[in-house]
Parts: C-alpha cells; structure tokens; sequence
C-alpha cells in the first residue's frame, strides 16, 4: 500500500530534519517497495552503483530531464554493502512526476510511477557506492550496536536531505539498524567524503 498525499524535500529547507525516523519509515513503507514475483534461486549481490546506469538510460527514455533523487536496496544489504536487488527513484520536473525501477541480475524487474507527489533535488554526481558507506556506519557505531543490542543492518537509502539540520543539500547515505531489545539506530554517512554526518537512535 502506498502513502497518499505530497511530499516535497527542498533542498534548502530544514523542515523535515530532526525527524528522520519518522520520514524514514514512510519512505520505505511505499517509496520503492516494488511488488515482484519472488523466485526460488540464487542471485547475484551488487553494489548500489551498478544499477544506475541502466536505469537512469530508462528515465531518459521517459523524460529527458529526469534525474536520481533517491537509492533503496530492495532486498536484505550482505557483507560489503551488496544486495540481490535495488531500488532507484527518478524525477521529472517537467512532468511533475517520480518513476521507480527495481533492479536485479543486470535488468530492470518493475517500473513504475509513483502513486504519490514526491518533489526532490538531484543527488549529488558523484556518490561513494554503498559498500563504502557501509564500512563508514559499522565502524562509527553499527558493529558496536550489532554486537551489544543483536542488531542487523535494516535499510540502506541514498537522497538529498532531509537528515541533516545544518546542511540538507548535502547527499548521505543513510544507514539503518534494527534490534528487537533496543531503539534503532540511524547513522548518516556523507555520500561525497565517507564522513559520518550524524548518528540517533529510534
């Protein structure tokens, strides 16, 4: 089930920080959960930047200005930031309207407008891929949390705001941990220098 409603990420607002957890959530309740048949096989785990240029070739064929706003893995993140499948979020200006693509094994499986207003800023050009990031987080304080309260990496989401309070333009990485005893635990890692940003829990 997918949220109704608008949702606008400015660049330059602040309006949304502080309340990640919350926006976090409704993202991936209906932003890419892409419903597709599940097969009983072995696939192959990638890092998220291997699936961008087919889809990016796929959101140009849809609109000419469409650019990358938001990066989900759309399946369970394995050691070195690899999954089985990703998500990626496109937006048209022109249209006014977002596109999704699932990816998995090289192709595209689903692709889909969005059933709901999403207005975003591009992501940055130049991200570090998601097995970068996720060394970041486990070193900063995923491993320890992982040891200490049984946790597991949850979700993994590449975007432009809005977790960062002083500076929401910037592109992150956003790392998400779950543990059935313990509030989970965020970690914001820059997309452009590997830095962690910020940490909370809940």
């Amino acid at each position: 089930m997918k949220p109704q409603g608008r949702i606008r990420v400015a660049g330059r607002s602040n309006a949304l920080a502080g309340r990640g957890a919350a926006f976090l959530a409704m993202l991936s309740l209906g932003l890419l959960a892409f419903a597709a048949p599940v097969e009983a096989r072995d696939y192959t785990p990638f890092e998220a930047r291997a699936g961008v240029e087919i889809c990016a070739a796929a959101a140009w064929a849809w609109a000419p200005d469409a650019f990358l706003v938001y990066v989900e893995n759309d399946e369970d993140v394995g050691p070195g930031g690899a999954a089985t499948r990703w998500g990626y979020l496109f937006y048209s200006p022109s249209l006014m309207k977002a596109r999704g693509y699932s990816v998995r094994d090289g192709r595209i499986l689903v692709a889909e407008n969005l059933g709901m207003k999403f207005e975003a800023p591009p992501t940055a050009t130049q991200w570090i891929n998601s097995g970068a990031a996720l060394e970041a987080a486990d070193r900063a304080a995923g491993l320890a949390f992982r040891r200490e309260q049984g946790g597991k990496l949850q979700t993994m989401l590449l975007m432009r705001g809005p977790f960062l309070e002083g500076d929401p333009d910037e592109t992150t990485w956003t790392i998400v941990y779950s543990s059935d005893r313990a509030p989970s635990l965020f970690v914001v890692v820059s997309a452009t220098d590997g830095k962690v940003r910020r940490t909370w829990r809940g």
